[in-house]
């Protein structure tokens, strides 16, 4: 017989007498017939019909060959087989990707295998389908510089840029009152010419972008430039190292005002470019620039600096000159230490005999305290003694009122009259009455 696909299963024979039934036929055991057709024709649908799409959404892929049965399935993406951490499914002939990213854009191409007895191997290779999977555009930066159109005319060059997204990309301008201006580019970043007036506050500017997936927006910026204006200032700090040598120093320009400064530094009048030898310039505008010298021979001069606007050099104001000499700098800073060590000594002094005169000053008034406390110990014991002669005085004026009351008996008599007294009482009771 010509084998098919269709007659793959399990085959039995059955073998019974002929015309007697009464013979049990007898059946044999089962027997697995496979049957291995050739893969041909191998194919990727795409079940959604998209082909581009952007970043988040899911891509699925299914492989169809036109023949063939016990296939095994993989997965190419740009010749390299497809790494299994990306796959968040695949069965049989199914492959899943969730929320996508641009990794995954490239050419896919499926690959069907079968094989007979595993010495016959059977492969089938689809044609490659181009996936696109887009960035979307990430919120726009924006800034702006001057153009100098002539002695009186200026422009801001706005400039909005994003970081990712899969161009074409739109890009907009908007004020406060509405859109400005609006442009499509092959590109991440595009530049809107407005005019302007130096010293004038215009507005509010804002840049927008969108590829197609949503709109992503800047923050507001002000468009105003304040030309730049003195005074300018320099100072200094330095670092010292062993013994209290300087080892290096910085000095510091900075403006009264302006939006968009440039800062350009000088040694002995000579320009210094960003770096050199013993210095590099770090600019930190629009507030100042730094200039980081290492302190020797090479670096001993008088320096200054000068501020102009960025896109006009053609006015620059200048700070004072500053020189710079090792020596006399460590001299200085030697003479400094000496001053600053004075000064301490001079304090702990100043808090010492502050401190004795305290103690003296508590110390005298624990003497008036003591004095004054006796003082009053006295005061208490001399109001005692006044009213102990408050008393004597009472006494007193019993004793004179005793004396008083002597003074008023005198018609009383003494105790050595009594006799006489008795004689005179007998004398007058002896007497006869005499009648009237």
């Amino acid at each position: 017989m010509v084998i098919k696909p269709s007659h793959e299963g399990n085959l039995t024979c059955v073998a019974k007498a002929q015309n007697n039934s009464n013979i049990e036929p007898t059946v044999s055991d089962t027997q697995y017939l496979k049957v291995v057709e050739p893969v041909k024709g191998a194919k990727i649908v795409v079940p959604s019909g998209q082909v581009e799409f952007f970043e988040g959404k899911t891509l699925e892929l299914r492989c169809k060959p036109t023949v063939g049965n016990h296939v095994s399935y993989s997965w190419m993406l740009n010749g390299q087989l497809v790494s299994q951490s990306r796959l968040l499914y695949v069965a049989d002939d199914y492959l899943l990707i969730k929320r996508t990213t641009s990794q995954d854009s490239g050419s896919y191409m499926c690959v069907a295998t079968n094989e007979f007895n595993k010495t016959d191997v059977f492969t089938a290779n689809s044609s490659e389908v181009v996936i696109t999977v887009k960035d979307l555009v990430s919120i726009p930066d924006i800034s702006f510089t001057v153009l100098k159109e002539d002695s009186h005319n200026y422009s801001a060059m706005v400039a909005c840029q994003t970081t990712k997204g899969t161009p074409p990309v739109t890009f907009s301008l908007y004020n406060r009152r509405g859109s400005v201006d609006n442009v499509t580019v092959d590109k991440r970043d595009v530049t809107f010419k407005v005019p302007m007036v130096l010293g004038r506050h215009l507005g509010w500017l804002q840049c927008q972008a969108n590829n197609g997936d949503g709109i992503e927006y800047s923050q507001w910026i002000s468009l105003e430039v304040v030309p730049v204006g003195g005074p300018v200032t320099m100072r200094y700090d330095y670092d010292i190292g062993e013994n209290y040598a300087v080892i290096s120093l910085r000095f510091y320009c900075k403006a009264a005002k302006g939006s968009l400064p440039r800062y350009q530094w000088f040694l002995n009048k000579t320009l210094l470019h960003d770096r050199g030898s013993f210095y590099y310039v770090v600019n930190q505008p629009p507030e100042e620039s730094v200039l980081i010298l290492s302190v020797g021979r090479s670096s001993t001069g008088s320096y200054h600096c000068e501020v102009s606007d960025s896109f006009d050099n053609t006015t620059a104001i200048s700070s004072k000159m500053l020189y710079l000499d090792k020596e006399e700098l460590n001299r200085l800073r030697s003479l400094v230490v000496v001053v600053v060590f004075g000064c301490f000594t001079f304090l702990v002094l100043l808090v010492s005999i502050c401190l004795c005169i305290g103690a003296k000053s508590s110390q005298r008034q624990l003497g008036e305290k003591s004095l004054l406390s006796l003082e009053m110990e006295g005061m208490v014991a001399s109001n005692e003694d006044e009213l102990d002669f408050s008393e004597y005085d009472e006494d007193a004026d019993v004793v004179k009122m005793a004396r008083g009351g002597e003074f008023d008996q005198a018609s009383e008599v003494s105790v050595d009259e009594w006799p006489q007294i008795e004689e005179v009482k007998k004398m007058l009771e002896d007497e006869p009455v005499e009648g009237p």
